[in-house]
């Protein structure tokens, strides 16, 4: 999905139909339409035929968009869990490992890269009442092996905003949730991970629509994309104008926010709450 939302990106600025880019690579505007949704596989060829067509020319832009080209047609880590990964949910996973920069802001639970076990044991299960104990394992180890990203060479940076009720979901009881708490302690000692909290004391705020996450892909120099998640499905908002609304509202969320030193002063008092 992320080459292919570049590449419509540049076709619509210089103004040119599915059609005629279908015909340049000797495809249909349907094939066209599939490349850019990140549905069919990308060959080499045809993505360096498109930059031309687009006036790509820069050798620098080229060759990173060819790169992710390559990138795409491999099958990635999270392809072994496909049993129960949803399709809708297997475009985040890849887009979250190739991300630089993931900012986040969560209103009901702690986001899935900064759970613990146990915690995402409980989550899952409560949310997954009629699904086997052997999904449910294969569901939290999946959800452990998308943190490992944390721990990568080129692990991205986190910017975290919760809203203080997620604090409160005492998920899998309050041994469990004081262990995320102390988790959450750690992580935000991490020089890449800025964790904020919203407090209940401000009131309303720019986060009442919900939770989303924004991606950036800075190795790439390509737009951020947008992902709001449902029941049973997700969008995938890239347009500039869906992402800059959104990164405005973030942005007020950090101003209005605890500061990480007051993030963390909140996180001790809840521990030691009975």
């Amino acid at each position: 999905m992320l080459l292919g939302s570049q590449l419509r990106r540049l076709r619509e600025a210089r103004g040119i139909t599915r059609d005629a880019a279908g015909y340049v690579i000797r495809a249909s505007e349907s094939r066209i339409s599939r490349m850019e949704m990140g549905r069919v596989s990308f060959k080499t060829r045809d993505v360096e035929d498109l930059l031309t067509l687009y006036g790509i020319t820069d050798n620098a832009a080229r060759g990173a968009l060819v790169d992710l080209a390559r990138d795409a047609n491999l099958a990635g880590w999270w392809h072994r869990y496909s049993d129960v990964l949803p399709n809708w949910f297997a475009t985040y996973v890849g887009l979250e490992s190739a991300a630089s920069l993931i900012r986040t802001f969560e209103v009901q639970l702690v986001p899935g890269l900064l759970q613990t076990e146990a915690y995402a044991r409980a989550v899952i299960s409560r949310s997954m009442r009629d699904v086997s104990a052997a999904d449910i394992d294969r569901h939290v180890a999946l959800r452990m092996e998308r943190q490992k990203i944390l721990l990568s060479e080129n692990a991205p940076s986190l910017h975290i905003v919760l809203d203080e009720a997620v604090l409160h979901r005492t998920d899998g009881g309050r041994d469990v949730m004081r262990g995320q708490l102390r988790h959450l302690i750690e992580l935000s000692e991490n020089p890449d991970v800025l964790l904020q909290i919203m407090p209940f004391s401000f009131g309303g705020h720019a986060g009442e629509s919900g939770a989303f996450t924004i991606l950036g892909f800075l190795e790439y120099d390509l737009t951020d994309v947008v992902y709001v998640e449902q029941l049973t499905s997700a969008l995938y908002l890239d347009r500039r104008e869906d992402v800059a609304q959104y990164g405005r509202a973030l942005k007020e969320l950090q101003q209005e926010s605890l500061g990480p030193d007051g993030s963390r002063d909140l996180l001790r008092e809840l521990i030691r709450l009975p």
